[in-house]
């Protein structure tokens, strides 16, 4: 859902009491019935663009901040996450989407976990997918994470956390008409409208609208995310039912992720469920837009010249600036899709984190 950028046609964002079922989570129904009462029912769109503009700088340091911690990325990429894309300017000052904010508050959860805030940062996160659940696509790489922090025992809080968040802000919702709103919110099984779609258009519409392939495309994500689980995220010489355990009872020394490894697996997770989406329309673009350097330049193919690697981005930028889509601008997405994604694959595994970083990470989930 969006604000109308328009001078005559105000924003209409329902109340909470005209509401019951709502499209998206209810996070989403409180901002923007803020923003709504805010821009005077609607009518001041500057103002809405003015405050977009605010979450676009915020979103931007907190991105920056991440890439200044993992040294990955050098430095005249940030030209082309700051300045480069059209669609994204459009999706946050033009657009007005809830996308932007949903992203907004996930990488300032990023930022709190890379600096051991584990459990702040998964209240932030669960403020996330209220806003929009796309953000789920996030949570498989957060449950590794955090099984690898602290095992399963310690894990339950943190993600009761998640829940008890989603319950507290549905609950005005959940109260009324629960089942509406559960299957309106969260509504995985969704059906996207051919004409919108970015990434399948070379497919004939009765195969994109095909529950089987649909069937298919879930197979390949959850397949792709426990390949990548078994044989990339987790440590050399340590079982996957070690995490389930906790840290100090593992055979292998406990050690505590790198601001790497946690950016990687949460990036990685996202992109994986990217590149098996049943459909992507324009403004999903910011989804991953933020994310895409970062995975390039932790690839493991060294022999991908840095031109090479704004090239893809190049690519990618015109796929997702091709309107309407074509069957070159949707292969070409997927094309570099997949290089990124067995570049990902070839990546050598990442250190642990050292002593220094061991000892100081646990002081700091002491002080949340």
């Amino acid at each position: 859902m969006k604000l109308r950028v328009s001078s005559t046609v105000p924003m209409t964002t329902p109340s909470l009491k005209e509401t019951l079922a709502p499209w998206y989570p209810a996070g989403f129904v409180y901002i923007f019935t803020a923003l709504y009462y805010i821009t005077s029912h609607g009518v001041n769109i500057r103002l809405g663009q003015y405050l977009f503009a605010l979450f676009y700088l915020i979103t931007l340091l907190l991105v920056f901040r991440i890439y200044n911690r993992t040294k990955k990325v050098p430095p005249y990429v940030f030209f082309f996450v700051c300045c480069a894309s059209y669609r994204i300017h459009s999706i946050f000052v033009l657009r007005l989407f809830n996308d932007p904010v949903a992203m907004m508050l996930l990488f300032g959860a990023v930022n709190l976990f890379m600096d051991g805030y584990w459990t702040l940062g998964c209240g932030l996160y669960s403020l996330a997918v209220s806003v929009k659940m796309n953000v789920l696509l996030f949570a498989p790489g957060l449950l590794f994470l955090l099984l690898s922090e602290f095992g399963l025992i310690r894990t339950i809080p943190k993600l009761s956390l998640c829940a008890g968040i989603q319950v507290l802000l549905g609950l005005p919702f959940l109260l009324e008409n629960p089942i509406g709103y559960v299957s309106r919110a969260f509504d995985l099984g969704r059906q996207f409208l051919f004409k919108w779609t970015v990434n399948w258009r070379f497919l004939p519409e009765w195969l994109f609208l095909n529950r089987y392939f649909h069937l298919l495309l879930l197979v390949a994500h959850l397949l792709t995310l426990l390949l990548f689980a078994l044989q990339r995220w987790r440590r050399p010489g340590e079982s996957i039912f070690e995490l389930l355990k906790e840290p100090s009872k593992r055979k292998s020394p406990a050690q505590k992720s790198t601001a790497d490894q946690i950016v990687l697996i949460l990036f990685t997770s996202n992109f994986i469920g990217m590149c098996f989406s049943r459909s992507l329309h324009y403004q999903f673009y910011v989804w991953y837009f933020h994310t895409l350097p970062y995975l390039l330049w932790s690839g493991g193919v060294k022999k991908l010249a840095h031109l090479l690697r704004v090239l893809i981005l190049g690519l990618i930028e015109l796929s997702w600036n091709t309107y309407p889509s074509t069957n070159s601008s949707s292969a070409a997405l997927h094309v570099c899709h997949l290089i990124i994604l067995l570049c990902l694959w070839l990546a050598p595994p990442l250190s642990s984190a050292p002593e220094e970083t061991q000892k100081a990470a646990p002081d700091k989930e002491k002080r949340q």
